[in-house]
């Protein structure tokens, strides 16, 4: 038995210098568009953050290189760690509840035992097409004692519900916005992975003698592992920036949610109502540098349970 073995190269001869610049520029060509606007929009700001995080601006003195104090000054900041600890919080909890009711709509969308998948399907999604700010000012309307939701069904059924905005309940009250944006967004990528696995394989397990709780076990949630892994990283990284909700429910509780409740309102705060641009510089680069570490975490560990 002879094996065929790939055509060999050496005696071709190379191509002269001036069709493999002309290759090389055609490529140059094509990704340079991308790489003019990559550097532009992204590498150009990192570079420019860096570069702020290294100086202070004194109205005495003017702006003098401090090297890495506006670092330590940042890691000893009692409101960065709050509102560091508060996003962390809100990530243990809303992120693991967004992702199992968005698994769990795909799962019964997928089951094809769901009447009217279609408009569920559409119904659950719809939400993530409304803007953040419009979501946080519809549902604090909603959430208002005074004007909105709550209010009303006090005044009608003559009780007193608990405020939403309270100092208790408004990061779970910021978590239900959030939940009720990305659901659909998340289900949506857990639907389309489970549209891609083999419908052979359920015939066989079919046969087998499976169930339904069987089927999603051993078939449907190991075949979708990278896509939560993937939906588990973009909420971790949208929970590290969380901004809008706070941002815009601020006017209605700004006894609760105060300038330092998440740590990108911090360096929002530090740089256009304190004016510390460099110290609003270096919290950002911190807090990208933690948000990087945490989602490369996730991502070795989901990479690791899938080999």
């Amino acid at each position: 038995m002879t094996t065929m073995s790939p055509p060999s190269t050496a005696g071709r001869p190379a191509l002269p210098r001036g069709p493999r610049r002309r290759r090389a520029l055609i490529g140059w060509g094509f990704i340079g568009p991308f790489m003019a606007v990559f550097a532009l929009v992204f590498l150009a700001p990192i570079c420019y953050s860096i570069y702020l995080s290294v100086f202070r601006t004194q109205l005495v003195g003017g702006t003098s290189f401090v090297g890495f104090d506006n670092y330590q000054r940042a890691l000893e900041d009692p409101n960065f760690w709050s509102a560091l600890g508060r996003v962390t919080l809100f990530l243990a909890v809303q992120v693991p509840i967004m992702l199992g009711i968005a698994l769990l709509v795909a799962l019964a969308i997928d089951s094809g035992r769901l009447y009217g998948k279609n408009f569920f399907r559409i119904a659950i999604f719809l939400p993530y097409a409304v803007p953040a700010v419009v979501a946080a000012l519809m549902w604090g309307f909603m959430y208002g004692t005074r004007f909105g939701l709550v209010g009303n069904i006090n005044d009608a059924f003559g009780v007193s519900l608990p405020d939403p905005l309270s100092s208790g309940l408004v990061l779970a009250s910021i978590g239900n916005i959030v939940t009720w944006e990305f659901v659909g967004y998340n289900m949506l990528i857990f639907y389309s992975a489970l549209r891609v696995i083999p419908h052979s394989l359920y015939e066989a397990a079919e046969i087998d003698g499976a169930g339904q709780l069987r089927i999603i076990g051993a078939i449907k949630l190991p075949a979708i592992r990278g896509a939560l892994v993937i939906a588990t990283i973009f909420s971790i990284i949208g929970s590290f920036q969380l901004f809008n909700e706070p941002s815009v429910l601020q006017k209605l509780a700004r006894n609760t949610i105060t300038t330092d409740f998440t740590p990108n309102f911090y360096t929002y705060s530090l740089a256009f109502s304190g004016q510390q641009h460099n110290y609003a510089a270096t919290v950002a680069i911190i807090m990208g540098i933690f948000t990087m570490i945490i989602a490369y975490a996730v991502q070795l560990r989901g990479m690791r349970k899938e080999a």
